[in-house]
């Protein structure tokens, strides 16, 4: 009997420095443009982004402020 292991909700955000964000946006971008998995630890947890992961850009307006999100939506199993 295959035991699936149940994950936690989580809604972490991490501040990078501009050349460590930039590090991973280029192994990002070598992932997504030759169609490979894209591996990140985020807050201590390793996550796999699958190359058919669905990719958008949100763009949020506010009284405050603005923000620009690059995300990589996939199902799990």
């Amino acid at each position: 009997m295959a035991v699936q292991m149940r994950r936690r909700k989580r809604d972490i955000e991490r501040n990078y420095p501009a050349r460590q964000f930039a590090r991973k946006l280029r192994r990002l971008a070598d992932c997504i443009e030759h169609g490979k998995r894209f591996r990140i630890q985020v807050a201590g947890e390793r996550i796999v982004i699958p190359p058919g992961a669905l990719i958008s850009v949100e763009h949020e307006r506010s009284a405050s402020g603005e923000e620009v999100e690059f995300q990589m939506k996939w199902k799990t199993h």
